[in-house]
């Protein structure tokens, strides 16, 4: 009997771990494998379009989308430059889940008349650190973001000017990313003041800036300038308190600064994932392109 107890027990204890192990594995973010993924690209978005990396020695492919009406009408658009272009119309390239811009866009043209060129840069995969970390850093290498800046600034906008309807001054024109993106596009905007004009800075990875204190007290904002600032409360590590600590120091640099637009966003429960923000995506693009908004909270 004893001997029969102690097999019911221990099968018990068997099939509840894992039961336990199958619900911790549903969780999981990691991405489904290439065969199970579909393609999720709405038709308004281009086949990609490659472009050589001049300061860099490399290639990358650029995806782009264009607003539901841009073949029917002669318009010119304002122009959002976005980074991990993978990740941001198509589950089918994206390794980690999908912004889902375009269906975001397609829907705010309807519903907010805004409509927007997006181009999507795609992340170096194994360079994606050093391309998109702008400081030298003793474990992951010497920083190549403002070589890959030069590229964005100096041959991307400048193909994108000539070949699509743009509007080319820097009041239209954008910059947006997350995590090591978020860092970038924070930093682009301070060192290409002339060029871009409205900011996405999402879960932005300040903890890999060696100095970030003093970085931002050496680049003020001199020119006008729209930032969107977005954290998720369970990011992780020291995301939140990197982020509230940019946020006072910016707050108290530019309290009488015109020049400075701009807004702080944090998500409750908010994780370090692309399903976050998606969420997001739509707010912060009313924030930047369709002024004047008030408050994130206030876009419905």
């Amino acid at each position: 009997m004893i001997t029969i107890k102690k097999t019911i027990s221990a099968l018990f204890i068997l099939a509840l771990t894992f039961a336990l192990g199958w619900y911790v594995s549903s969780l999981s973010v990691t991405p489904k494998p290439q065969d199970e993924k579909q393609h999720t690209a709405a038709d308004n978005v281009q086949n990609p379009i490659t472009l050589e990396m001049t300061a860099l020695n490399r290639s990358r492919n650029l995806r782009i989308y264009l607003p539901p009406n841009y073949n029917t009408t002669n318009k010119r658009y304002p122009v959002l430059y976005m980074h991990d272009a993978q990740n941001l119309f198509d589950e089918f390239t994206s390794y980690s889940g999908e912004w889902g811009v375009d269906e975001a866009l397609n829907t705010l043209a309807h519903t907010h008349q805004l409509e927007l060129i997006v181009v999507g840069i795609d992340n170096g995969e194994d360079k994606r650190i050093t391309e998109l970390n702008p400081w030298d850093h003793a474990k992951y290498g010497k920083s190549e973001t403002d070589g890959y800046l030069d590229f964005i600034v100096n041959q991307v906008k400048p193909y994108i000017d000539e070949h699509f309807h743009t509007l080319k001054d820097r009041d239209n024109t954008g910059i947006m990313g997350s995590s090591l993106g978020g860092i970038t596009s924070h930093y682009a905007a301070l060192k290409h003041p002339l060029t871009f004009g409205n900011v996405g800075v999402f879960s932005p990875s300040y903890w890999i800036a060696s100095d970030i204190t003093t970085f931002l007290q050496q680049h003020t904002i001199e020119l006008p300038q729209r930032y969107f600032f977005l954290m998720g409360e369970a990011e992780g590590g020291e995301m939140l308190s990197d982020f509230n600590k940019v946020k006072a120091q910016l707050k108290t640099q530019n309290t009488e600064n015109s020049n400075a637009d701009l807004i702080f966003s944090t998500v409750a429960h908010g994780k370090h994932h692309e399903s976050m923000w998606r969420t997001q995506f739509s707010a912060a693009a009313l924030w930047l392109f369709q002024p004047p908004i008030k408050t994130a909270n206030e876009i419905k």
